[in-house]
């Protein structure tokens, strides 16, 4: 990382302490705990060194509602193997669902679920009708067998149905899993059959921007695929279906909540699933419910009367958090569909409709829409979250500059495997060009020499996280003794968690991400980041996307090995000598001579995952000459056709 860093984009006004959830929560630190702290880095420093006061403190803030009550906040600190909140008993739906509480009464009529779909018109939900239906779903649940501790599966979008059959199966103690229906159907026989799930919830199609699709047929394959199933609960959302939601919620049923132990599975998520069968990741309901709370409220600044969107699937991560929108009394905007239909002004548009306070996406959306010259019509955000990818300097500028200078950039970093973020935002810290702003209450975040020392600021390392979180994971499914966990993030440094990507720290603790660390390009011994190439090629108008690999070699003509960098273009584009020219210039003039790369080539499409990650290191393999189908799973990409041209390239190199 260079010295320079980029301009403040976005200041917190002068009254964030008396306006903040964060400024409530550290008066009320000094008023119950006789802690005070001298800014942000402060009492994030608190945060972790005083695991056990931080975490009690904030169950205890946020209004966690035990059944047993706990003997600590953290009995045993190992990683992995950490105790939280040992002796203690909640349900996660609980929490969901107490905005529609008896004393919460006057609420009942209030919107809890805003709901938008291109199948079908817009819905708003209230908490009433809320816990009215997860009742009448707990009751049709138990009709159908499913009982503390089996398996529920949706093969759903994101509709307020899905969320009600996850709050019923919560509220029962039985464990959720989602897959996105865009999903192939192996893709989801691979995660679903490792969990043998009893009952699945499918629609039978959807429509995405002017395209009807029919999912019919590949339901009935991923039935003929779970041998456990017992019952399947057809929704007829495109209209061509069967439909069983309305018997399945046909009973009063009582709004019940099974006290379950804090680390009891909630979920399943899973891995990408680009090499091999996807890591199925179990989250407990103690870790989700207080974790999500933290960054809700605290970072988010989220509460009763805010409405909080973020576009993803059912199948990524972003929909689980999304949904603890409820755990702070906020209303919750869904939508389904194309976010590019019928132009990139889509969401900003349904922002505005609805009210949105905090807006997430993905970086490559904002960056498209940095791109398009989109304008947001008039609105009330005060926040944009973006995650996915690391959000290039300009990106933070086009949100600054186009979306509004009072509105916050919040660029957050974190995955699927503890289903939150690391490193994020806060209000209470000015926002810079290029940065994420922080890291995270109860985040140890370091970045890891390859000794296991601290790198210095200003210095790249690993990505670690060197004292446990609540939400790090119960651990995988199928896997007893826990070794396929220890694999995956402990055993380059025992004890710590090692996440898998690059970061860089400033001396106020901001921080840069370089991109995944096993796709690192290597260049003379330099380690170069992925992201400071996608940043500056896709700057350029001629560009929709791009990917870069790094070729270890013997040949003696590329003593540094060969960098390769690919390009899809946007249409009506080729490239030529000037392009191929104005890429070499730009990377050689934004980055360094070594960030130019030894070959440029077009390509039909850049590859991604269905949650549109780039497959770097996959691509890496091929070119290296093993098969596209040994190295990725197709149906668990966003289009399975994306590896053949990288296949026929390889053949012929």
């Amino acid at each position: 990382m260079t010295t320079e860093r980029g301009e403040v984009v976005w200041t917190p006004p002068a009254d964030v302490l008396a306006t903040s959830r964060i400024g409530a929560f550290l008066d009320w630190l000094a008023a119950t705990r006789e802690l005070h702290f001298d800014g942000y880095p402060d009492l994030w420093q608190w945060s972790v060194d005083d695991l056990d006061g931080f975490w009690r403190a904030c169950a205890e803030w946020s209004g966690v509602r035990w059944h047993d009550q706990p003997t600590s906040g953290l009995g045993r600190r190992a990683m992995p193997g950490a105790e939280w909140f040992p002796g203690g008993t909640l349900n996660y739906a609980e929490h969901a669902l107490a905005a529609a509480a008896d004393h919460d009464a006057d609420r009942a009529d209030e919107i809890a679920i805003v709901a938008h779909s291109q199948t079908r018109p817009p819905a708003e939900i209230t908490w009433a009708q809320l816990a009215d239906g997860v009742a009448r779903c707990r009751a049709g649940l138990v009709r159908l067998g499913v009982q503390r501790g089996d398996r529920v599966a949706a093969f759903l979008p994101n509709i307020p149905e899905t969320i009600v059959a996850f709050l019923a199966t919560a509220s029962l103690g039985a464990i959720w899993s989602s897959c996105a229906p865009e999903f192939g159907t192996r893709s989801v026989v691979d995660r679903f059959a490792q969990i043998e799930p009893t009952v699945l919830l499918a629609i039978d199609g959807y429509r995405y921007g002017e395209k009807v699709v029919d999912k019919r047929a590949d339901v009935e394959a991923i039935e003929a695929a779970l041998p456990t199933l017992r019952h399947t609960v057809r929704i007829s959302y495109l209209g061509e279906g069967a439909d069983d939601w309305s018997e399945l919620l046909a009973d009063r049923g009582v709004l019940e909540f099974e006290p379950v132990p804090f680390d009891h599975p909630l979920y399943v998520l899973y891995s990408s699933g680009t090499t091999g069968l996807p890591k199925a990741i179990v989250h407990g309901h103690g870790g989700i419910t207080v974790e999500h709370h933290k960054t809700t409220a605290l970072h988010h600044d989220l509460g009763v009367g805010d409405r909080f969107f973020w576009f993803t699937t059912t199948g990524w991560m972003m929909w689980n958090y999304l949904v603890s929108g409820l755990l702070v009394g906020a209303t919750i905007v869904l939508f389904d569909g194309d976010p590019a239909f019928p132009d990139l002004g889509a969401l900003w548009q349904l922002a505005a409709d609805t009210g949105v306070d905090v807006f997430g996406v993905s970086a490559s959306f904002l960056m498209s829409c940095r791109k398009a010259g989109v304008v947001p019509p008039p609105h009330r955000l005060r926040s944009v979250g973006s995650t996915g990818a690391p959000l290039p300097p300009d990106g933070f500028r086009w949100v600054r500059d186009v979306v509004g200078e009072h509105v916050q950039t919040a660029s957050v970093s974190g995955g699927t495997d503890v289903c939150a973020a690391f490193v994020g935002a806060v209000p209470l810290l000015p926002v810079r060009a290029g940065e994420i702003t922080c890291r995270l209450l109860g985040c140890a975040v370091e970045a890891y020499a390859a000794d296991g020392s601290v790198c210095p600021p200003g210095v790249q390392g690993e990505l670690v996280v060197t004292e446990p979180m609540p939400s790090m994971p119960v651990g995988f499914w199928g896997d007893p003794n826990g070794e396929k966990l220890r694999h995956a993030y402990y055993d380059d440094y025992p004890g710590v968690w090692r996440h898998g990507d690059w970061i860089t720290f400033t001396d106020d603790g901001a921080c840069v991400i370089s991109g995944r660390s096993d796709a690192t390009l290597n260049r003379g011994g330099v380690r170069l980041g992925t992201s400071d190439f996608y940043a500056v090629v896709e700057g350029l108008p001629e560009v929709a996307d791009s990917l870069v690999v790094h070729l270890e070699g013997d040949d003696p003509d590329q003593p540094m090995g060969e960098l390769v960098l690919f390009v899809a273009l946007k249409p009506s584009t080729t490239l030529d000598d000037d392009l191929h020219t104005a890429i070499v210039r730009a990377l050689r003039r934004d980055l360094s001579p070594r960030h130019v790369p030894d070959t440029i080539l077009a390509v039909p499409a850049v590859p991604r995952t269905l949650s549109g990650k780039k497959l770097e290191v996959p691509v890496k393999r091929i070119l290296g000459g093993a098969a596209a189908d040994a190295v990725a799973s197709r149906s668990s990409l966003a289009d399975p056709t994306a590896l053949d041209w990288f296949e026929e390239y390889a053949a012929t190199r």
